[in-house]
């Protein structure tokens, strides 16, 4: 072997042992276009939030994200599909706090949450509203509640899948005011609210993203929304219907196979960052009608673990548990 040769041996074992090749290997992340796995339906809240900021993100990964919806099994399909892809960072999940860290206190899932993924970022958090159609004998709340109290199981609720974003703050609503509503599932927000609009169903929930054009066009009626405070002066807050605090707010985040490596991790991290401070992106969410409240991977690494311990008492709560 030449002293060339030899040369090159002794370097390429140097950073083989150094782990400098993953190094530059990481460095050139990514070389391909990344996928957003939703695991919901089209046309819901995620949906619309995923198809602003994976419009805008790009130019900060220097790469496409691709969104692919994979609904099914109240977000566990589209999760589990996550769950068991390469941990290389080009296949992150689109999820929220229900499905992220509620299911599992009442399903045996085919992953572990905590173990199994790994915060990239919060997008952002929004409240929840009840919705019914704007040509709906049901004007207020108090008149949505009186018909469910007086033939339990006559108003049909539509949702996004059981113990899901529109299923849990309603069942806390029932539970606090002595209802009984239908509660149909469907494959996410945007089905849900087709159903609605269809007259498939009574009532929904949904959240500004999915309401603003049809509230403009009186398609449907806003009767109260999540939270101690109103948003609408004339719509009563949860809290005056006996539900307050977190009740009924989704926290959107994007996370990443646990094993991703931290590189990458970092990288994604850094890019989401500066998304939020994109000015092209604030616009584009102000017309959605969504807020941009931010938070970091690693602050909401914590918030994850306190909150599944508060489902868990959440969960035995309605249950009865």
């Amino acid at each position: 072997m030449s002293k060339m040769n030899v040369l090159k041996s002794v370097l390429l074992s140097a950073a083989l042992s150094l782990g400098l090749t993953g190094g530059l290997s990481a460095a050139d992340y990514p070389e391909k276009p990344l996928t957003l796995v939703i695991p919901l339906g089209a046309g819901g809240s995620h949906d619309l939030n995923a198809r602003v900021f994976t419009s805008v993100i790009p130019q900060y990964i220097k790469q496409a994200m691709i969104v692919q919806l994979s609904p099914g099994a109240s977000g566990q399909k589209g999760t589990n599909e996550v769950a068991k892809a390469d941990a290389d960072g080009y296949t992150l999940l689109f999820s929220h706090n229900y499905i992220d860290q509620l299911q599992q206190h009442v399903e045996s899932l085919p992953y572990d949450p905590l173990k199994d993924f790994v915060t990239v970022a919060r997008i952002n958090y929004a409240p929840i509203a009840i919705v019914v159609r704007g040509d709906s004998p049901y004007k207020t709340a108090d008149d949505l509640f009186k018909a469910a109290k007086a033939d339990p199981g006559k108003v049909r609720m539509a949702h996004s899948g059981n113990w899901g974003a529109l299923f849990v703050p309603a069942a806390q609503l029932m539970q606090a005011n002595d209802l009984n509503f239908n509660l149909v599932p469907y494959k996410g927000g945007g089905p849900a609210m087709q159903a609605l609009l269809s007259g498939d169903a009574d009532m929904t929930m949904g959240f500004p993203s999915t309401l603003s054009s049809l509230l403009a066009s009186g398609d449907v009626r806003v009767l109260a929304t999540a939270g101690d405070e109103r948003i609408y002066p004339d719509v009563p807050s949860f809290s005056e219907l006996g539900v307050g605090g977190d009740v009924g707010f989704m926290h959107r985040v994007v996370l990443a196979p646990k094993d991703i490596p931290q590189d990458r991790l970092d990288m994604l991290r850094d890019a989401f960052a500066k998304l939020n401070d994109d000015k092209t992106y604030k616009r584009l969410m102000s017309r959605l009608g969504e807020n941009i409240d931010y938070m970091s991977g690693d602050d909401y690494e914590k918030l994850r673990a306190d909150q599944a311990e508060a489902y868990k008492t959440l969960v035995n709560k309605i249950t009865g548990g």
